[in-house]
């Protein structure tokens, strides 16, 4: 049964992986950098995800093909989407809360490895109604 510890357990693992990515290559490089970087480490940490994830755009009543792209969808249950910036701003975590809407997902995480310390700056955590849905053990 999914639970909130599942999510969150998840969640630490993939902070874990883009600690160790960011410990390896330091601040400075190119969004897709840290991409491959982190899709190698998850892979190392026997987790799945998918790349590149299309994003339908329900309008109206037709599914429409925006070309809306998420950095990383893992194990299915968490949005992860990456960035290489030198400030995060409220429009990268309107991306992610729209992101976990859309797709139904419960969790979702915005990275940026811009930050010296991903862990105390260079993350947050996002959760909706679907998270709160479920049972926390």
């Amino acid at each position: 049964m999914l639970t909130q510890k599942i999510i969150d357990d998840l969640s630490y693992k993939v902070i874990g992986c883009a600690i160790e990515v960011q410990k390896s290559l330091g601040a400075g490089l190119l969004e897709s950098v840290y991409t491959t970087c982190l899709r190698h480490e998850l892979t190392l940490k026997g987790l799945h995800f998918r790349s590149e994830v299309w994003v339908p755009i329900k309008y109206k009543g037709i599914d429409l093909d925006a070309q809306l792209r998420l950095d990383l969808l893992v194990e299915d249950l968490l949005v992860v989407e990456i960035k290489a910036v030198e400030n995060l701003l409220n429009i990268h975590e309107a991306q992610v809360l729209t992101y976990m809407k859309l797709l139904k997902k419960p969790k979702g995480i915005l990275l940026n490895f811009c930050s010296t310390n991903i862990f105390n700056h260079g993350q947050k955590t996002f959760v909706n109604d679907y998270y709160a849905a479920l049972p926390d053990k």
